[in-house]
């Protein structure tokens, strides 16, 4: 059975034998979430290293769906100031989007899109189409495909399945791009959140519009 879904029972099972008087459940990142009933939270352990936590809200509160999720996080590790190139994760509250990746649809409910070496995230700073996924033949583009910009090809094996992480959604030039939850390859990242490949398919499967993700150190 996969690592998320057994955390998650057993997660289940401790809520459901603990006493009935039990303190309720209050999250670090509570009062920064307005009405989101679904967050994922990425708590810095050093270094490279993060632990995800999956929470989910109903009328009776919080509870926790999986914890001590092993996870790794950029090269620099985190920052509240991202930017293009700072090999940082971006510290703060955002949107899960949309999931993609390589691999066909696991299911769920948000919006996935299964990518071809056609598929990119555009990186070139000065594209009107910069931080967004984006459909062309590489010598068609009208934007910059290389890495050196700051474009990706989303045909790798660590977007085997991957979420969109809302960040600079204004997609102010220069303020980052390309911020996912992916696979790991068992290193760190440029910036993104990567877990092993059966926990990203079992949060797929489990996420719903409206979910966040919460980073802090």
């Amino acid at each position: 059975m996969r690592r998320l879904l057994t955390s998650w029972c057993v997660a289940v099972l401790a809520l459901a034998c603990a006493p009935a008087a039990r303190a309720e459940l209050i999250p670090w990142f509570a009062s920064q979430v307005g009405n989101a009933t679904q967050v994922i939270s990425v708590v810095g352990t050093g270094g490279t290293d993060a632990k995800v936590d999956v929470y989910e809200r109903s009328a009776a509160g919080w509870r926790a769906a999986a914890a001590g999720i092993p996870a790794k996080i950029g090269a620099k590790g985190m920052s509240a100031n991202h930017f293009d190139g700072s090999m940082m994760t971006p510290m703060g509250v955002y949107t899960l989007d949309f999931a993609f990746g390589t691999q066909p649809n696991p299911g769920g409910a948000l919006q996935y899109v299964q990518v071809t070496p056609d598929h990119w995230w555009d990186g070139d700073m000065k594209s009107p189409t910069y931080n967004t996924m984006q459909v062309c033949k590489k010598a068609a583009c009208p934007f910059s495909t290389s890495p050196s910009d700051g474009t990706e090809n989303l045909d790798i094996p660590q977007y085997a399945h991957a979420v969109v992480m809302g960040v600079n959604k204004q997609r102010i030039p220069g303020k980052g791009g390309a911020f996912f939850l992916h696979t790991t390859d068992g290193g760190p990242t440029a910036g993104c959140v990567a877990v092993a490949d059966e926990t990203m398919v079992e949060l797929i499967r489990w996420l719903r519009p409206g979910a966040l993700i919460a980073l802090s150190t």
